[in-house]
């Protein structure tokens, strides 16, 4: 019995610290009544006027994008003119380089001569510089209520991925984990 309960706290350790690196976080304003809100609206982030042309928001589309079909699930409705809460989004990259060595010195086998073959090991050098690259990334999605002018309502997530993975799909999976922290939970 012992032995089942480590193997579970083990099981456990692992899993939770799996989740934590990429944990979805959500804050949420309790005094505010979410179902009230039935038109929103996006608002750039950072300077509006240059946010068309900005290389750092290059997945903005298909963030706005990934957020609205999670909106229109709990039943809110794109409003320019005359919105109940104001959407922005947030987006951070940050390149983390890792080095490591391959082994400093190893033995090789060879094999050669002329009609009887011989064999010996020599040292190979080795002691090889290998760099990694990553990106971590920030999501966040911040929801303002535009008759107290306050935020009601935030959540976001921050993943460590590569520039080969596929970006829009992470972008969508992470937006849905991030919207199931909503107050209002999705019709179906």
């Amino acid at each position: 019995m012992a032995k089942k309960l480590i193997l579970l706290l083990a099981f456990v350790g692992i899993m939770v610290s799996d989740l934590q690196a990429q944990a979805v976080v959500s804050d949420r304003n309790t005094d505010t009544d979410f179902k009230k809100f039935k038109t929103y609206a996006w608002l750039a982030p950072g300077d509006s006027v240059l946010n068309r042309h900005r290389r750092d928001k290059l997945y903005g589309g298909y963030i706005v994008y990934s957020a609205d079909k999670e909106l229109a699930a709990r039943g809110l409705k794109v409003d320019t003119l005359r919105p109940d809460a104001i959407f922005l989004f947030y987006t951070s990259v940050k390149e983390i380089t890792t080095y490591s060595q391959t082994a400093m010195l190893s033995v090789g086998v060879g094999v050669a001569g002329p009609g009887y073959y011989v064999s010996g090991s020599v040292p190979v050098a080795g002691g090889n510089i290998i760099e990694t690259t990553e990106e971590d990334g920030v999501l966040k999605y911040a929801m303002y209520d535009t008759g107290t002018k306050k935020l009601v309502w935030s959540g976001m997530v921050e993943k460590t991925f590569s520039l080969t993975d596929d970006i829009e799909k992470i972008i969508g999976d992470y937006t849905v984990r991030i919207f199931k922290k909503y107050p209002v939970k999705a019709k179906k």
